[in-house]
């Protein structure tokens, strides 16, 4: 949608979120969920879109096959200067629509099945418990995102798709600058092509020295046979590595924050020895931290009711995930972290052909790092006061910048 002079007040997009509690939704999204039809937003680069706000509709657009995410569909809204930078580079298969979103999509699911999952907790067990020795070899003093949350789910990532973890720092400066929303055209191409040329490196040498990992076996299976080209499975496996070590790194860091905040469940997670008591934890962390946030964005093929409001052909959408999990017709008192409430239909893995292949593994990431974490460090605690915690305020998945803790 273009702007006209009527425009001008709408409220820009992306909204911030309110200061006296980072975890909530900008109060513009709460509020408009008790309006009528969708919330209509101007962006930087004036045009406008809408933004879906409420559980119900959020279901419901999710799994609308008129609404696409086909990033090169005209009307796609782009949420920052930087976003054009993709046209001309393949956006991987979670920004595609059908056929060819199932067609790439098949290639990965069998990898992330719950059995397969099952089958990698040792794995991920040794990487956490790793992890904590080098945390606890600090000084009774770290910083909880870069000396824990994230080296979990980057080696996890890693171990995975076949990728040095060596190169994790790397990967995790280039996607913090790909993610950001303050990142200019120039900066956030340059980190796409600086991801891309590295992974092409690597996927060349696994083709001659293949390995038990999901790149040889992409490699093996489908690009030898004419299934993936060699630059689909390099913009793939940079899709995997992007989001696979930020959305669980950050939801990881953000639990550990919210369970800080929350001393009595913290203490309920800790000493429990009740799997289910863990796992309904986890999905209320999900649920209440909601780390994927501006990605989800569609446009719509056709005129199409949503909540309400016609979307006509051609204008762009706003799916928020937080703002949906946070409505009171979704649960009570949604703005509360409550580990023993019945989330598991939360959003945050997105609904439809869409939603995450890959949550049964973030599930298992986030599940073993906070439980292991609380009890290898009993006493943890907050090393600065809570106002002095910096949050990722212009970025595409939402985060800490570091976490401080002591003990």
């Amino acid at each position: 949608m273009t702007t006209t002079a009527g425009t001008a007040t709408l409220p820009l997009y992306p909204g911030d979120r309110p200061a006296h509690c980072p975890f909530d939704p900008p109060d513009v999204y709460s509020g408009a969920r008790g309006k009528p039809g969708l919330l209509r937003v101007r962006l930087w680069n004036d045009t406008t879109s809408w933004v879906v706000t409420r559980y119900d509709d959020v279901r419901t657009a999710l799994a609308d096959p008129r609404l696409s995410a086909d990033m090169y569909r005209p009307g796609m809204p782009m949420i920052r200067p930087g976003s054009e930078a993709v046209t001309g580079q393949a956006t991987g298969f979670v920004r595609m629509d059908d056929p060819e979103h199932a067609r790439l999509r098949r290639m990965v699911v069998k990898d992330f099945t719950a059995k397969r999952v099952q089958a990698m907790q040792p794995r991920v067990q040794a990487v956490v418990d790793e992890a904590l020795d080098a945390l606890t070899s600090h000084d009774r003093a770290a910083d909880l995102v870069h000396d824990f949350a994230l080296p979990v789910s980057s080696a996890v990532v890693c171990l995975l798709l076949g990728v040095p973890y060596e190169d994790h720092r790397f990967f995790q400066e280039q996607t913090a600058i790909v993610n950001s929303l303050t990142s200019s055209t120039e900066e956030a191409g340059a980190a796409r092509s600086a991801l891309l040329d590295h992974l092409r490196q690597l996927v060349a040498h696994k083709e001659h020295t293949p390995a038990d990992d999901l790149i040889s076996r992409l490699l093996a299976e489908q690009v030898a046979e004419g299934s993936l080209s060699h630059e689909e499975l390099v913009v793939m496996i940079r899709m995997m590595l992007s989001t696979g070590h930020e959305t669980v790194g950050n939801t990881i860091a953000l639990g550990a924050l919210a369970l800080l905040l929350h001393p009595n469940q913290l203490r309920q997670l800790r000493d429990t020895d009740d799997p289910a008591v863990a796992e309904g934890a986890v999905e209320e962390i999900l649920r209440y931290t909601s780390v994927v946030e501006n990605p989800m964005i569609r446009v719509a093929a056709e005129d199409v009711v949503i909540g309400g409001q016609l979307v006509r052909a051609g204008e762009g959408l706003f799916i928020s995930l937080l703002t949906g999990n946070r409505d009171p017709g979704f649960t009570v008192d949604p703005d509360t972290l409550d580990i023993h409430r019945d989330a598991r239909e939360h959003l945050t893995f997105g609904r439809g052909t869409h939603q995450c292949p890959a949550q049964h593994l973030a599930r298992l990431e986030i599940r073993l790092a906070l439980s292991s974490l609380l009890r290898k460090v009993p006493t943890l605690r907050l090393a600065v006061p809570f106002e002095r915690v910096r949050f990722k305020e212009r970025a595409s998945i939402y985060g800490l910048r570091e976490l401080p803790v002591a003990w």
